[in-house]
């Protein structure tokens, strides 16, 4: 049987994903993170993305997070999120209208926007489609 690392994800609202895995692949704000089991300890922030889950048998599960903090240790890792949910759950109707919304509201330089959050808007909706693209590309 190989290793496992225990893998919890929780949002503000409720715990997403509780359970053991083979890999856990995460969106790093330096980059992606690949997490084995006996992985060193380490916190990091998270960017808006897809944590991926590799269980036993190969199977992958994805779930979309906000942003947030990543904690590792040799045999839990621990994703804390002010928003999350499953990735086969996402809206792509909705994540597209946001991108939209952002992008327009970054194109239109004469009204009074907020710059950072109309960019951090974006880039959750962006972050959401690749997710959803990510997802139908394994069905």
């Amino acid at each position: 049987m190989p290793a496992t690392i225990r893998l919890d994800i929780v949002s503000a609202e409720r715990e997403l994903f509780s359970g053991e895995c083979e890999m856990v692949v995460a969106p790093g704000a330096m980059g992606e993170l690949g997490i084995l089991p006996r992985h060193t300890p380490l916190i990091t922030r998270l960017k808006p993305g897809e944590v991926r889950a590799t269980m036993a048998g190969g199977e992958e599960q994805s779930f979309y997070v906000s942003g947030g903090m990543l904690e590792v240790q040799p045999h839990v890792v621990t994703v804390l999120s002010d928003t999350g949910q499953r990735a086969e759950d996402l809206d792509e109707a909705a994540a597209l209208a946001a991108q939209e919304q952002a992008e327009r509201m970054l194109a239109d330089r004469a009204a009074d926007i907020d710059e950072a959050r109309a960019r951090a808007e974006l880039a959750q909706a962006a972050a959401q489609l690749q997710a959803i693209r990510r997802v139908r590309g394994r069905r």
